[in-house]
């Protein structure tokens, strides 16, 4: 079946501005991306034009300063952005999620020198970032990351392998976190590698489940030199830095959860009101209507809590908690919803035919990425309960 743009969401924005930018990015939905995405994601094409038109757009640089090419938007408009987009296909979405996850580190803890003479190009001039944390043995267990960086003079030379990297070989500039030290959290530093650094390479793309159109590849630092003017923070900062964007960063994904589950129960809907057994639309079956009420209510609570965790990051507030919350929750929910779509479609829903498939296929990953929902629910805890004794 042809593919269509998702239902609006009626959003409550705070400000004229936020509208219009929902309006341009839903415009953009429905012209470059709904017509093509089940195509191109069967297809395992990575829509790497479009990102520099959502560049162009100033959609790839929201909850960023304006001085250096940001949106100066606040996260809760620029989270629900992300749920449009990844509404319309998840490559999309979450690949912005990342690539402001790339740009973190830069923005927080950089040097104004650095953020004049960085920022700009990766905010809105066409370039497209990867987040370099985890490794082949260290992925939950960050802080036992391996990849070195040695200083030589005024260079480091970084040397190891990242694992899982969301825009693995395609990405322009490289967020990298390596250690410089001691053993442990406080001997890790962060470092801006550009994407064609001599030395580093990217292995074949994994062949994953869902998300075909988004690369995902190991990356090879073999004695890449990076100038000590692209150390971002003070060395054996770059744990707490690392810290820092993912609290930011799992909103991003709780809102790509939430899009992908309310695109889920669009076409549900869509279907059971248009689909006839027994002379009536099976969206009269008492059994149905409470599988779609409750799924609906499951997006209602999730959307809530993300929504509420980046009013506390805009206010200033702590929000690490919540921010975890809102990832397990709305991961989770994303997860059900799809499950309980394919199901509502029957048959249907386990043929290509139908998007719903694809979408029960891409939600599992987001379960799973930056940082596990057995992660989040340890983060939780600790905030509950203080920290395990041993």
């Amino acid at each position: 079946m042809p593919d269509r743009a998702p239902r609006p969401v009626d959003r409550q924005l705070p400000t004229e501005e936020s509208k219009d930018l929902v309006a341009l990015v839903r415009d953009i939905i429905e012209r470059e991306i709904a017509p093509w995405a089940a195509e191109e994601e069967e297809a395992g094409h990575f829509p790497r034009e479009l990102f520099t038109l959502l560049s162009e757009s100033g959609l790839l640089g929201l909850p960023y300063d304006s001085a250096h090419g940001g949106g100066d938007q606040p996260y809760e408009v620029y989270l629900q952005v992300l749920e449009e987009l990844a509404a319309a296909r998840l490559t999309v979405g979450l690949g912005v999620s990342v690539h402001s996850l790339a740009c973190h580190a830069l923005a927080g803890y950089g040097t104004k020198e650095q953020q004049a003479q960085y920022l700009p190009a990766m905010l809105s001039g066409g370039l497209l970032g990867a987040y370099c944390l985890s490794e082949p043995a260290s992925g939950s267990d960050a802080a036992s990351l391996r990849t070195k960086a040695v200083r030589d003079g005024d260079e480091w030379v970084i040397t190891g392998t990242k694992a899982w990297i969301t825009h693995g070989g395609i990405a322009d500039f490289c967020t990298v976190l390596a250690r410089t030290g001691e053993e442990g959290a406080r001997g890790i530093t962060a470092f801006l590698v550009p994407g064609d650094a001599p030395g580093l390479n990217a292995a074949a793309p994994e062949k994953k489940m869902g998300m075909k159109g988004s690369p995902t590849a190991q990356l090879h630092f073999d004695g890449v030199r990076v100038a000590d003017g692209r150390r971002i923070g003070e060395e054996g900062q770059g744990f707490a830095i690392a810290l820092s964007a993912l609290d930011s960063g799992r909103l991003g994904i709780a809102a790509c959860a939430i899009g992908l589950a309310q695109a889920a129960l669009d076409e549900s809907v869509e279907y059971a009101t248009g689909r006839r057994q027994f002379g009536r639309p099976i969206a009269d079956f008492q059994g149905l209507r409470f599988l779609l009420a409750d799924m609906a209510t499951r997006i209602e609570a999730g959307r809530a809590l993300y929504l509420a965790a980046a009013r506390l990051r805009d206010a200033g507030r702590p929000f690490s908690q919540q921010a975890a919350m809102a990832k397990l929750f709305c991961t989770d929910t994303a997860m059900q919803v799809t499950v309980d779509a394919v199901q509502v479609l029957g048959g249907y829903g386990y043929t290509v035919d139908f998007p719903v498939e694809r979408f029960m296929r891409e939600a599992k990953v987001l379960q799973i990425v930056e940082g596990t929902n057995q992660i989040q629910r340890m983060v939780i805890a600790r905030h509950l309960a203080g920290p395990e004794t041993r």
